[in-house]
């Protein structure tokens, strides 16, 4: 499907617009030299006429860049049971019960594709935070917030975007490295992800332990603080209702108090979807109490 879009070059005494035929990516190829005439040639023709200065050329090698750097796609989509951003855990590998599996779309389901990657234990993953809110500014284009509040810090303290792995990012991509349990029907099968269910993911890279493994290096702000588990208590009643790797996947993602850091009222009951279910709770110190759970 073609696109229209305009270029528009403006100056003290002129104006120009440069209307261009986008093609999808399969398309781009041949296009490239065409619209790449479409822009240059009339700027060549008029300007020496008007003697304008204002308008800077880009080489065809830029042209190609501008068009070709823009085009991402998901190649896969994440399936989790956590169907919501409440509960996701806040870092890749925190939660090493969690199951989940990476479904490529039909283009690039390709066994050959996957040749060799069984070799590997663990993965980076790119991905989209898809469910995020962009602020946008009285014109409509994206507002760029510097600082983050880092749930690690309460929720009070401010750290550069730069220096967080805040969701609230210009380009909105995420980096996690996870565990790969196995591969079946062309599914990657991982642990340990902190992605929610349906998360677009645009790139798969394997882990390389000579080159991604780093110890005794300083992590900022995290060393400084320790993120408290939660003793978790849920009756037997409830923990039935989920299958025994649910369960424990589960548990582990309440110890790890899914609420927001400056929530504190022991009367108030928090709901968090998983797996198919509604998990109700409520905490009191450090102690979370599971009080029901239904189906969503």
């Amino acid at each position: 499907m073609a696109k229209i879009l305009i270029f528009l070059h403006t100056s003290k005494h002129s104006m120009f617009f440069f209307v261009v035929l986008y093609c999808q990516h399969n398309e781009q190829k041949d296009f490239f030299s065409f619209a790449w005439s479409l822009l240059v040639l009339p700027c060549r023709f008029f300007l020496p006429i008007l003697r304008k200065k204002s308008l800077q050329f880009i080489t065809q090698r830029q042209f190609f860049c501008i068009f070709a750097a823009m085009n991402i796609e998901p190649i896969a989509y994440f399936h989790s049971p956590l169907t919501s951003k409440f509960g996701v855990p806040r870092q890749a590998g925190i939660v090493r019960e969690l199951h989940g599996q990476i479904v490529f779309e039909p283009q690039y389901r390709n066994a050959d594709a996957l040749r060799g990657l069984e070799q590997f234990d663990y993965l980076w993953i790119i991905w989209g935070f898809s469910e995020n809110a962009v602020p946008k500014t009285k014109n409509g284009t994206q507002r760029f917030r510097p600082t983050v509040r880092p749930p690690l810090l309460g929720g009070n303290e401010r750290r550069g975007v730069w220096a967080t792995r805040s969701p609230f990012r210009p380009n909105g991509l995420g980096l996690s490295s996870v565990r790969m349990e196995r591969i079946e029907g062309g599914v990657i099968h991982v642990l340990g992800a902190d992605l929610m269910d349906g998360t677009p993911i645009y790139d798969i890279k394997p882990y390389l332990e000579y080159v991604d493994s780093h110890t005794g290096v300083r992590s900022g702000f995290v060393d400084e603080r320790e993120w408290q588990r939660l003793e978790v208590v849920m009756p037997d009643a409830l923990r039935a209702q989920f299958a025994p790797d649910e369960q424990e996947a589960l548990l582990a993602v309440l110890a790890q108090d899914p609420r927001p850091q400056y929530h504190d009222d022991p009367q108030r009951t928090y709901g968090m979807p998983f797996a198919g279910r509604d998990v109700r709770f409520r905490v009191e110190g450090r102690r979370l109490v599971v009080v029901a759970v239904a189906a969503v």
